[in-house]
C-alpha cells in the first residue's frame, strides 16, 4: 500500500460518522446563532437605531418632525425580532465558518488546509466589507433619492410626505445588506473553483462581457428599482470579477497551469510559422 493511500485511509470515516460529525457542527452553529440571538435581541433598540441611522441623518438635514410608523400592534415587536435575527446571522457568520471548516478539515491534507485556510480568513471580512459598503456608501444616496420625490404640494394639491413603516424599511435594509455581503464572495466563490479546475482565468476573460450582464441582471434582482442601489451592486461586482480573473492567474501559476499552456501556445505558433514558411519544405 502506498503512503498515500494509507493517509486516506487513516482519514478515511464511515458514512455514519460524518453524519454525526456533521449534525456536531451543526448543533454548534444553531447554538451561537441562538446565543446571538437573545443577545442581539437585548440589545435590539440600539441595533434598529443602528440600522436606520442613515435614513435619520437624511431626514434631519431635510428639517421638520420626522418618524417612522407601524401600523400594527405587533409590527413593533417582530421588528425588534427581526433585528435580533439579523443580527445574530449577520455575526456568527465567522463561527459558522469555522464549523463548516472543522467539518472539511480533516479529509485534507496538510497542503490542501494551508491552500483553503486564506479563504477561510477572506470570507468572512469580504461579507463585512459588503455590509459596510452598503450602510456608509449606497444607503445615503438611495435615501436621497427616494426622498426627492416628496412634494410640498399647493393650492389645489396635496403634499406628498414619507410616512416609512418600520418594518418595511428593516426588510429593504437587510435585503441590501446581504445581497451586497453575498456579491462580495465572489473572489473567493471564483478562486475556489479555479483552484479545483473548473474556471480558468483564460475562459473568465473571454466571457467577461457575459459577466457585466449578468452583474447588472444580477443587481436589478437584488435590489429596489432604483437606478442607485443597481449600479452600487452591479459595478463592485465586476471589480470583484476582476480581481477574482488575477485570483485565479494566481493559483494557476502557482500550479504551474499557466506556464503550461503559454508553451502549448508556442509550440502551436511555431508549428503554425513553419507551415506558412515555404522554404521549410
Amino acid at each position: 500500500m502506498s503512503k498515500t493511500d494509507a493517509g486516506t485511509d487513516e482519514r478515511a470515516m464511515p458514512l455514519f460518522d460524518h453524519l454525526i460529525e456533521l449534525r456536531t457542527r451543526l448543533m454548534h452553529s444553531a447554538i451561537a446563532i441562538l446565543v446571538l440571538f437573545f443577545i442581539s435581541y437585548y440589545f435590539s433598540p440600539q441595533l434598529y437605531d443602528f440600522l436606520v441611522a442613515p435614513l435619520a441623518d437624511v431626514l434631519h438635514k431635510m428639517g421638520g418632525n420626522r418618524r417612522l410608523i407601524f401600523t400594527a400592534l405587533h409590527e413593533a415587536f417582530f421588528t425588534y425580532i427581526k433585528v435580533a435575527f439579523f443580527a445574530a446571522l449577520f455575526l456568527s457568520f465567522p463561527f459558522v465558518a469555522i464549523q463548516i471548516w472543522m467539518f472539511i478539515a480533516p479529509g485534507l491534507y496538510k497542503n490542501e488546509k494551508r491552500a483553503f485556510a486564506p479563504f477561510l480568513i477572506a470570507t468572512p471580512i469580504l461579507f463585512f466589507m459588503g455590509g459596510a459598503l452598503v450602510y456608509y456608501f449606497i444607503f445615503p444616496m438611495a435615501w436621497k433619492f427616494f426622498l426627492s420625490f416628496e412634494s410640498l404640494g399647493g393650492a389645489d394639491a396635496l403634499p406628498i410626505q414619507l410616512e416609512a413603516k418600520v418594518d418595511q424599511y428593516l426588510s429593504l435594509v437587510m435585503q441590501l445588506i446581504f445581497a451586497f455581503g453575498l456579491c462580495f464572495e465572489l473572489p473567493v466563490v471564483m478562486t475556489l473553483l479555479g483552484r479545483v479546475g473548473i474556471v480558468t482565468s483564460k475562459g473568465m476573460k473571454e466571457k467577461r462581457k457575459y459577466a457585466i450582464v449578468l452583474a447588472f441582471v444580477a443587481a436589478a434582482v437584488l435590489t429596489p428599482p432604483d437606478i442607485i442601489s443597481q449600479i452600487g451592486l452591479a459595478l463592485p461586482t465586476i471589480l470583484l470579477y476582476e480581481i477574482s480573473i488575477i485570483t485565479v492567474r494566481m493559483v494557476e501559476k502557482k500550479r504551474g497551469d499557466v506556464d503550461a499552456d503559454k508553451e502549448d501556445d508556442d509550440e502551436t505558433d511555431d508549428e503554425t510559422d513553419e507551415a506558412d514558411d515555404p522554404d521549410s519544405t
